[in-house]
């Protein structure tokens, strides 16, 4: 199921510097950051305060805990079938835990994604085939406002 409200919101952020741990529109923001504003646009108040991260995302220890909070948060959904509005997680090098978060905006041949691109800013990129075959998990935010 689609969510405009979500792609609109995460669209809002683009241009936002890239900012480790932040999540200011405007003024900074990292991946997660990025999901977490769009969840205070589409959801309302954040379900836990986050504690500090460092930016290897615990890949020592191999703790999926990016992926863990984000099930314990969002909605999850069948991989194959992306939607506008979905969050997706990636793994960005095989063998090492997945660490890196961004929106569905579009999908089919113009598929594209809203994410905090490191070093960067927040951006829309095509969801090509090297960033699809990234992705390890596909969540919805949930319904909160109706």
């Amino acid at each position: 199921m689609s969510n405009p409200a979500a792609v609109a919101a995460a669209r809002a952020w683009i241009g936002t510097p890239y900012r480790h741990q932040a999540s200011v529109r405007g003024v900074g923001a990292d991946c997660l950051g990025l999901v977490r504003g769009v969840w205070r646009a589409v959801c309302g108040a954040e379900p836990e305060a986050v504690p500090p991260y460092a930016p290897d995302w615990s890949e020592t220890q191999q703790d999926e805990r990016l992926w863990a909070r984000a099930a314990a948060h969002l909605v999850a959904r069948p991989l194959p079938d992306l939607a506008p509005g979905d969050v997706i997680l990636f793994r960005m090098r095989s063998g090492s835990v997945a660490k890196h978060l961004g929106i569905v905006a579009e999908t089919g041949c113009a598929a594209s994604f809203v994410h905090a691109y490191s070093g960067h800013a927040v951006v829309e990129s095509p969801l090509s085939l090297p960033w699809r075959r990234r992705i390890v998990a596909r969540f919805a935010f949930p319904d909160r406002r109706s």
